[in-house]
């Protein structure tokens, strides 16, 4: 594997009428996806973009997200996925921690970019369904993407700690390329006949591995849906005959109680895959039974690629656990110094193989934390039976995980410290139906104010994502706290309401 982009245009050159994308009525062959991305790397290219550099990707699911993921892979630089959500305020970080020289955005969110760029000095690119809304002048395709090593870079995928800010998980063409692959033939088994329902973001690690890349490289079709409605996915299982469906427990737990349900036809269905939080077994046994298809439950992070761990259509189904660890990933549980633990007892997972990050981007340190002797540290505490199953129990982190998406409370908690009137402040995971967790906050206010909590949400929701500010916040007098001063948010109960 030389160039992430290649799969691509290797399956355009082997199936180039195959269909490779849908999205409502527009249908793109593998071969129109490849011709489309050569003229954009081609574009790119003379516009001045070289190997190595950092380029954003602010798109929803639409044909220019894969266009022009490949495009910047085919010229040899490197894709920096970003949430449309994010305000800018935090795309300011983003752009000036990666060094992005341009962002590719959807025409929504252009506005909070192109603030950020202006303070970064990134150049932003309004884009529509199949890329920039003013294209560069016309450009020669590109005829075969830039020769890349299996070690270089092709994708940053930020991702927050507990401490500091976000650190971006730097991952390689042989990553990306290798567990893509592995998740097809070995998890998925998807072959040219299936259909993937590509409602999982694709700035998500989830989404890109397990939906664009594997698609691609297996040669199946991609079916895009710009952004998850219960009723639309039900409308897309049935019109474009899905046969494979990825999502979080909150997609599954919305496409079962939605009334459509009752009179889609989703026979297709054949194979069903849940990460990014745990499952209620309860969810999946009433979706499988009233689907008629497998739920397969796995697990894995940003910085492994991200799969590490799955219950496999050839082995016995444990619901409840993340099943075993995936070929090419090796996983065991260890203790504070990085012994295995006893058999039967909690263990961080610790996980090393190929699908393994190089590190944090510009962040030794931390890689070196989070990578003291060749195996990362994920921070999920967990058991491990007999026969290699991984159940989670715990987070040795205090990341809240909101309807799949991760939420970690230090970055909550800063924006709150903003505010002039709030004097403590603890943000923590509340046990949601609907999103698995919701994000809650105690604040403690300065002697004399008496500011209004409504006030507070308001100016946490302007600084950060709509996903991340707290939905419900409480007044406390003050806060617990350790012997050291440091407070204690484990103890931090939401009031009943």
């Amino acid at each position: 594997m030389t160039n992430l982009a290649s799969a691509l245009f290797d399956r355009a050159a082997a199936s180039p009428d195959r269909p490779a994308l849908i999205l409502d009525q527009v249908k793109l062959t593998f071969g129109q996806l490849a011709g489309a991305t050569r003229a954009a790397a081609g574009r790119l290219r003379v516009a001045g973009i070289e190997p190595g550099d950092r380029i954003a990707l602010i798109l929803p699911n639409v044909p220019a997200y894969p266009v022009l993921f490949n495009a910047v892979l085919a010229v040899g630089g490197v894709v920096v996925p970003l949430n449309p959500l994010l305000t800018h305020y935090e795309l300011e970080y983003y752009f000036a921690d990666s060094g992005a020289k341009v962002a590719f955005v959807w025409s929504d969110f252009a506005p909070q970019a192109q603030q950020a760029g202006e303070v970064t000095g990134t150049q932003v690119v309004v884009c529509g369904p199949m890329g920039p809304l003013d294209p560069d002048p016309e450009a020669p395709p590109l005829a075969e993407p830039v020769a890349r090593g299996d070690d270089d870079l092709a994708v940053i995928l930020y991702t927050s700690g507990t401490t500091g800010k976000p650190k971006g998980a730097m991952l390689t063409h042989d990553n990306l390329y290798a567990n893509a692959k592995m998740s097809g033939k070995d998890i998925i088994r998807i072959d040219e006949n299936d259909v993937v329902m590509g409602c999982l973001p694709l700035f998500h690690v989830f989404g890109l591995t397990c939906g664009l890349n594997a698609s691609v490289i297996s040669g199946s079709t991609l079916a895009l849906v710009p952004r998850f409605d219960p009723a639309k996915v039900l409308e897309v299982i049935e019109s474009a005959k899905v046969t494979i469906f990825e999502g979080v427990p909150t997609m599954y737990a919305a496409l079962l109680h939605h009334p459509g349900a009752e009179t889609a036809d989703t026979s297709s269905l054949r194979t069903c895959l849940s990460g990014g939080s745990a499952m209620p077994v309860e969810v999946m046994r009433a979706f499988e039974e009233k689907f008629g298809c497998a739920i397969l439950e796995g697990y894995g992070l940003s910085e492994t690629s991200p799969v590490a761990s799955f219950n496999m259509l050839d082995r016995e189904r444990k619901p409840g656990t993340i099943g075993v660890a995936v070929p090419g990933c090796e996983m065991r549980l260890v203790d504070l110094d990085g012994n295995d633990t006893p058999a039967g007892e909690v263990g961080e997972i610790a996980i090393r193989g190929q699908y393994l990050m190089q590190g944090y981007w510009q962040k030794p340190e931390a890689t070196a934390e989070a990578i003291p002797d060749g195996w990362f540290r994920t921070g999920d505490l967990a058991t491990v039976d007999d026969e290699g199953y991984y159940t989670i129990v715990d987070r040795k982190k205090d990341m809240i995980i909101r309807g799949g998406l991760n939420v970690y409370p230090r970055e909550v908690e800063e924006v709150l410290y903003q505010h002039p009137d709030v004097a403590e402040a603890a943000v923590v995971g509340i046990p949601d139906e609907m999103y698995g967790e919701e994000i809650g906050a105690a604040v403690a206010l300065k002697p004399g104010c008496e500011t209004d909590l409504e006030e507070i949400k308001a100016f946490v929701k302007e600084h950060l994502a709509a996903y991340k500010y707290p939905r419900v916040l409480w007044r406390m007098e003050g806060l617990p706290k350790g012997p050291t001063g440091k407070i204690l948010r484990r103890e931090i109960k939401a009031p009943q309401s």
